[in-house]
């Protein structure tokens, strides 16, 4: 029997379990505000409404994949679930090493202790926080090279998470490649606005990177919704499996860092994959100090069934027609209003434009952190702020502030969690604040920590 084609694109799965949501007046949520120092990372999560913080960790697992937590091996050595987990992993990238990690920044931290050091560059389309943290606490230094269509929150350009491959030439050429111990690429491009990255841009990174005997590697945390992406928009990938698509992505690349608690569908886990026989011992070595034996590496037996069900899942095309489909449903909604977004919507994420959504508000005083605040006083909402509380900085000579390239707030949609009629709720949330947007205040910082200072810093209003 064929179905006819229905407009609605509907969730490809059933709900068989929820958890209730607390509801908070907006009396409650301004005194929570306060008491977190203005800081939705400080919330109680349980004060929450609803949660876009991130999508790192906040999918809802699917049956097979409780399935397998019940079937996990929890042998300290060799066990059956680490044999699965490598497997899965392996039948994706194609890579010969396999180590496992408790999540995506640990793999980094592994792989920059090695690589890393003083007076090394890392070149990418744009280093994500933790990216950028690894690199630069080994005394290296992370370059984003993303296109100029990258930096332009209003360019439709269907592939703007690119590296620019003129800048990545002069890059090598100028720092030398002896210098330049890797290079990467973030796909999607999460502080770009989740764009995707094209096959042809993939290869020739590779190619320049190749010409001076560079490794290359992705940061591959979203590499299905990137491979979507591909075959939505590249030329000559139409008819070719997401899956296909996702195994060539890979097979350009020297290996990979992941965190599987976004595209791995699992709340945790992640892992560093590779073909260098002599750099995955030397990881093996730092992982068994770091994390754990080698095959399990931080995580339980129950967590690598779960990555293991997890990657099979998250190349369904019906999944991930509904994922795409649903991040950009709101992005539409919101741009049908008026409200500043950075377009095309990206993969797992609206951003809104917060420099253009709050124009009077500087970026010293932080106007996507007012934005993120705002979002939570009315309609209980936390997002996070991706601009300068995130990537700005001052000048190590003359203390200047260099604010970011975009000042952006980002809705991270949890996969597989949220109905529409909760997006209907952020979408007038979110149009009822831009109506009276004029009223916003920039912040001040009070105390900030040296690095990654957004996940623990503290704010109060500019009177």
């Amino acid at each position: 029997m064929q179905f006819r084609m229905m407009k609605t694109i509907i969730e490809p799965f059933r709900i068989k379990s929820v958890e209730p949501i607390r509801f908070t007046t907006e009396k409650e949520r301004e005194r929570i505000l306060k008491d977190a120092g203005f800081n939705p990372f400080l919330f109680h999560a349980d004060d929450v409404l609803i949660d876009l913080l991130t999508d790192s960790g906040t999918a809802a697992m699917s049956a097979k994949q409780w399935s397998g937590i019940m079937d996990g091996d929890e042998s300290y050595a060799g066990a059956r679930s680490f044999y699965s987990f490598e497997k899965s992993v392996k039948d994706i990238t194609g890579y010969q090493y396999i180590i496992p990690t408790h999540q995506g920044r640990a793999a980094e931290k592994i792989l920059f202790t090695i690589l890393g050091g003083t007076g090394k560059s890392v070149p990418n389309n744009t280093h994500f926080d933790t990216t950028r943290a690894n690199i630069e606490y080994s005394g290296a230094e992370a370059v984003d090279l993303v296109i100029d269509e990258g930096k332009d929150p209003n360019s439709l350009y269907p592939f703007k998470g690119n590296m620019d491959i003129e800048k990545l030439e002069n890059f090598i050429k100028e720092t030398g490649p002896e210098n330049i111990p890797i290079g990467m690429m973030t796909i999607t491009n999460n502080a770009g606005g989740g764009q995707p990255v094209s096959m042809e841009n993939l290869c020739a990174v590779r190619n320049a990177l190749h010409n001076y005997n560079i490794p290359f590697f992705l940061d591959a945390c979203r590499f299905a919704e990137n491979a979507y992406f591909i075959k939505l928009r590249e030329k000559g990938y139409a008819d070719k499996s997401v899956k296909d698509i996702a195994q060539e992505i890979f097979s350009i690349a020297d290996g990979c860092t992941m965190s599987a608690k976004k595209d791995g569908l699992v709340n945790m886990g992640g892992f560093l994959a590779m073909n260098d026989e002599k750099l995955a011992q030397q990881a093996r070595n730092i992982l068994i100090v770091t994390e754990g034996f080698p095959t399990y590496g931080g995580l339980s037996g129950r967590d690598l069934e779960a990555i293991a069900q997890g990657l099979v899942e998250v190349v369904d095309e019906h999944y991930l027609r509904y994922r795409l489909r649903s991040v950009e449903y709101l992005g539409e909604k919101l741009i049908a209003a008026g409200v500043p977004i950075l377009q095309p919507p990206g993969g797992h994420a609206i951003y809104i434009n917060a420099s253009e959504f709050a124009p009077h508000i500087p970026p010293e005083q932080y106007p996507g952190q007012s934005v993120v605040c705002e979002l939570y006083r009315v309609g209980g909402i936390r997002a996070v702020e991706i601009g300068s509380v995130m990537f700005g900085k001052k000048d190590k000579k003359t203390g200047e502030f260099i604010p970011a390239s975009m000042e952006l707030v980002r809705l991270a949609i949890p996969r597989r969690v949220y109905t529409q009629s909760h997006i209907d709720y952020v979408v007038e949330v979110i149009i009822e604040m831009f109506k009276r947007r004029q009223s916003l205040k920039g912040y001040t910082i009070t105390y900030e920590a040296p690095m990654l200072r957004h996940f623990t810093a503290l704010f109060e209003p500019v009177s």
